[in-house]
Order: structure tokens, then sequence, then C-alpha cells
């Protein structure tokens, strides 16, 4: 409809005197108008983000935001990888019958779970690892606690939620930029990031490894 609206608005703009010709255009046949013997090929431009600027009230709200900004840069690329294994899984997961390689495959990701995931987890400070339970919630639709049961065990998921409550982190906690505003504001962070080309986004599969749109 877009697009029909596009080539409708851009027809009652050229000149009565131009012509409609078919040409090329980086090798790909387009449409394209002859104004003046020139040639103008008729392009659509992909979509692109405009985001505005974030603003600030004082110098220590430029600061938290800094300094939420700085957080959420160094943590994404955990939950990055756990969605992208996580996706994997349940490809092969779709695809194999045989009970023993399903259990290999499975295998896999606990170890990767208990392996990076974990230990990276251990190093990360309280304000890092509640962002990351978040992003991995945003990445695979899935509290960290409930991937850690489902992949590993409910004792070990449960071993964890007490571990983290030690250190104020809840691992149940779900990512909900449209109800949060601490949330909304990490949301804006990951957007202008990606756009800015500092994050490379996670493109999202189902098991059949077409895009799946997020929710």
């Amino acid at each position: 409809m877009i697009r029909t609206l596009a080539l409708l608005l851009l027809a009652l703009t050229v000149p009565l005197q131009a012509q409609l010709v078919e040409t090329t255009f980086n090798g790909k046949k387009v449409q394209g108008t002859v104004i003046d013997g020139d040639t103008i090929p008729w392009v659509f431009l992909d979509e692109i983000l405009v985001m505005d600027k974030p603003t600030f009230t004082d110098v220590e709200a430029r600061k938290r935001y800094l300094l939420l900004r700085r957080r959420v840069l160094k943590v994404y690329p955990y939950a990055k990888a756990a969605g992208e294994r996580l996706d994997s899984l349940n490809m092969r997961l779709a695809k194999e019958k045989s009970a023993r390689k399903r259990a290999r495959y499975t295998k896999k990701y606990q170890d990767f779970l208990e392996q990076r995931f974990e230990a990276e987890l251990r190093k990360l400070t309280r304000s890092e690892g509640q962002i990351l339970c978040k992003l991995v919630y945003r990445e695979t639709d899935q509290t960290v606690f409930k991937l850690i049961r489902q992949y590993r065990n409910w004792l070990t998921a449960v071993g964890w939620s007490v571990t983290g409550s030690w250190y104020d982190i809840n691992i149940r906690k779900e990512y909900d930029p449209k109800g949060d505003d601490e949330d909304a504001l990490i949301e804006r962070i990951l957007l202008r990031s990606f756009a800015m080309g500092e994050l490379k986004e996670r493109v999202p599969l189902d098991v059949n490894g077409k895009l799946q749109p997020r929710r």
C-alpha cells in the first residue's frame, strides 16, 4: 500500500513532457524517467530509523544515562549470544527425531549456559547483571530463571535465584520497555546503538530459520 502510494505521488510529480522508460540500476531493471535527455531511475531507499538525541535536566541525569548506556553496551553481546544459541538449538531440535542427538544438542546449550553465560554473569556488577537478565528476556522471550530450569534443571535455577537475591539481582525479571521507565530508556539506547553501528542486533529466527518478528 505504501509503495503504491509512493509510486502514485511520484507519477504526479513527473512533468508532462517526461517519458517513462525501463532502465537499469545496479544491475537490476527498474522504472525510470527521461527528463531533458537524462534517464533518472526510480529507486526505493531502505527504511531508516531516526532517533532524537537524549536530553537531560541536569548533570546528574546525564551521568546516570551515560552509566546506563555503558552497562547496556557491555552486556548486550551476552544476551545476543544466548538468543542466537537458543535459535540454533530450536532449529536443530525441530529437524532432529533421534532422541540421542536431541539430548546431545541440548547438552551443548547446557554447557554454554554453564561455561560461558554463568561464568560471565559472575564477573558483572549487580546493575550489569540485572540489565543482562532483562536483555536475555528481550532476546529469548524467557527469563533467565526459566532458561536455566528448562535447559539445566529446576534445582540449579532455584540456586541461581537464591544467589542472585543476595546481590539484589532478580533472574525472574522480565523486560518491559512499554511499562517500565528504565527498560524504555534501555530500549532507546539499544535502538540508537544499532542505528549508529555500535552494536549489531540479533536477527530472531523461528525453527525453520525464517525471520521472526519480535513480540
